[in-house]
This record gives C-alpha cells, sequence and structure tokens, in this order.
C-alpha cells in the first residue's frame, strides 16, 4: 500500500508532529506510515480523511501485490 501523507503534509504546510497531536498518534507512528512501514488501522485511516477533508481512498492507495 501506498500513500500521499508526505504530499498532504505540505499542501497544509505541517510538520509530522503536528499532524500526529491532531490525530492522536506518535510522531513515529506518521514517520512509519509515510514511510510505508506501518498500515494504519480503519479508525486511524478514517482520522487522517477527516483531519485532510478527503476520502480514504486518495490518501492510501492499495497495490496489485497488496
Amino acid at each position: 500500500m501506498t500513500n500521499n501523507l508526505k504530499v498532504l503534509r505540505a499542501i497544509k504546510n505541517i510538520s509530522q508532529e503536528d499532524l500526529a497531536k491532531q490525530i492522536e498518534v506518535s510522531r513515529q507512528t506518521i514517520n512509519a506510515m509515510e514511510k510505508g512501514k506501518y498500515v494504519p488501522s480503519t479508525v486511524l485511516a478514517l482520522k487522517l480523511a477527516r483531519f485532510f477533508e478527503i476520502s480514504v481512498e486518495k490518501i492510501f492507495v492499495l497495490e496489485e501485490n497488496d
């Protein structure tokens, strides 16, 4: 699975730390998601979608081998 978190953060001009505080996770969690090392729970994905005001599918994309 890939994601657009880094791009979305840049558009909103928000740091990993600030995003983490907004959705109540650690900065390390945001970093791991951006690097593709952590797949978020449904609840976390929905919190991100709510924060960025877009659908989950616009943040996370399933790859062929997922």
